[in-house]
């Protein structure tokens, strides 16, 4: 199975977050990923990696608060806050998968576009 960069990096990032958050509960996932990871020079986004595990350990901290507060009753402008603030960190993310295409020569690109209504 082949994954563009942008995409098998990020899922190994996920997974590494996923890896370092749950004691190691999906060791087989991480493994997967890492293995392909082999074929990049990985020295040369190292950089980027770490920012993408920052980005995801920031994701996963707002998504438990996120889940915590519906329970705890949040009111929606609370709700609504945190969820354009994930939006944002999905930006970042957007940003730092690109930049690995690039240090690694991928055509593959993620593309996000603002709608807005006019």
């Amino acid at each position: 199975m082949k994954f563009p960069a942008i995409e098998l990096v990020d899922r190994y990032t996920i997974a590494l977050v996923k890896h370092q958050r749950t004691n190691g509960a999906n060791q087989a996932e991480l493994d997967f990923y890492a293995e392909q990871m082999q074929e990049f020079d990985i020295p040369a986004i190292q950089g980027v990696v770490d920012q993408l595990v920052y980005v995801h350990n920031k994701i996963w901290d707002m998504e438990d608060d996120f889940k915590k507060r519906r329970v705890d009753g949040a009111s929606l402008e609370e709700i609504g806050q945190k969820a354009l603030d994930i939006r944002d960190l999905n930006n970042f993310r957007v940003q730092y998968k690109n930049r690995v295409a690039e240090l690694v020569g991928c055509s593959v690109r993620e593309i996000k576009q603002n709608h807005s209504s006019e």
